[in-house]
């Protein structure tokens, strides 16, 4: 790995594409976390989803067993799991499982969105009290589950003193304020999102406290890339994430469709305009335009590691725009 090479992650949605199924999105999974292991990624994260037509992953500690089994060495995690819908307990337990089942490999995002829409948080949650303004309070009570010297009466078991690393993972400033005043690592979901991404990463970087877990800021940016041979190959390619994008905003969520040719040019104006927007963090074709494309990206923002997303259709060409990324010599498995 060059010296001055960028960490490069994994982020995994577990996609259901057209005529598929949840069962072969989990093959599909783990090929990919087995394909990153040997590619030299630093980390594999899910993402938890609820009533999604497209993700599988909503039970996400569930499908993270199942990769840590198929793994031996890549950090696998989740990015992140919806602390609102859950009790901190029980997520202490479950990643106190992990932890105890694939010691030193395991990474716990939280993020406070619910990953769905309102009635499924609430069919989630079902005590309506439950509130994502309690999100600090969670994240605190939770670390402290896993810490060595537990204030609560309460134990987790497994939990209990196994400090798994915990990630603040966002998509406005309120996270970057968290992780800041917390001292832990900060991850911005800039790969959807990227609106307030500058000013989250300057907040972050400003107001960072140290902690036991973290002695200086430590931002991850998420990133698309659809890497193929040729530049027309990937834009084809993207042309799924593309659709699937458009219609979830469009009240339309549904599985990841295959790609066509000349997408762009079959939407209107304010569908392009949603594009061009998210596209901002995003590197799509040939290698050395992706090259080009990162490289811009680290040097625009500074990112002490790049949290990779490729939702592709095709299985085959996902892992290649994988494997063309890691030949690009920008990624590396230091801790961090």
């Amino acid at each position: 790995m060059p010296p001055n090479a960028t960490p490069l992650s994994i982020l995994d949605l577990s996609p259901i594409t057209e005529g598929s199924d949840a069962a072969q999105s989990f093959r599909n999974s783990l090929s990919l976390a087995q394909h990153g292991e040997r590619l030299g990624y630093r980390r594999y994260w899910l993402a938890e989803h609820h009533g999604m037509p497209g993700i599988a992953s909503a039970a996400t500690a569930v499908l993270l067993s199942h990769v840590g089994a198929g793994t031996s060495t890549i950090r696998i995690g989740a990015g992140g799991v919806m602390l609102p819908n859950h009790s901190p307990l029980v997520i202490a337990e479950q990643f106190g499982t992990l932890e105890s089942l694939y010691p030193g490999r395991i990474d716990l995002g939280l993020g406070r969105a619910p990953g769905s829409d309102q009635r499924t948080a609430r069919a989630l949650r079902r005590d309506l009290q439950s509130d994502a303004d309690q999100f600090p309070q969670d994240v605190i009570e939770l670390m402290d589950f896993m810490s060595k010297e537990p204030q609560q009466a309460v134990r987790a078991v497994p939990g209990l003193g196994l400090e798994v690393p915990v990630w603040i993972l966002g998509s406005s400033t309120f996270g970057a304020q968290l992780a800041a005043h917390l001292g832990l690592p900060y991850a911005f979901a800039s790969h959807f999102a990227p609106q307030q991404m500058m000013q989250a990463i300057q907040i972050y970087r400003e107001t960072f406290k140290p902690s036991k877990q973290l002695a200086k800021p430590y931002v991850m940016l998420g990133f698309n890339v659809f890497a193929a041979e040729t530049d027309e190959e990937a834009v084809f390619r993207s042309s799924s994430w593309q659709q699937a994008f458009v219609n979830l905003r469009s009240g339309r969520p549904g599985r990841l469709p295959p790609p066509v040719e000349n997408y762009r040019a079959r939407i209107g104006p304010a569908e392009n305009a949603l594009l061009d927007s998210v596209l901002s963090c995003s590197a799509v074709g040939s290698r050395e335009t992706v090259r080009a494309g990162v490289k811009a990206f680290v040097e625009r923002t500074g990112a002490d590691e790049l949290m990779i997303t490729s939702q592709v259709f095709d299985h085959e060409a996902r892992l290649r725009s994988y494997e063309i990324l890691a030949e690009l010599g920008l990624s590396g498995r230091t801790q961090g």
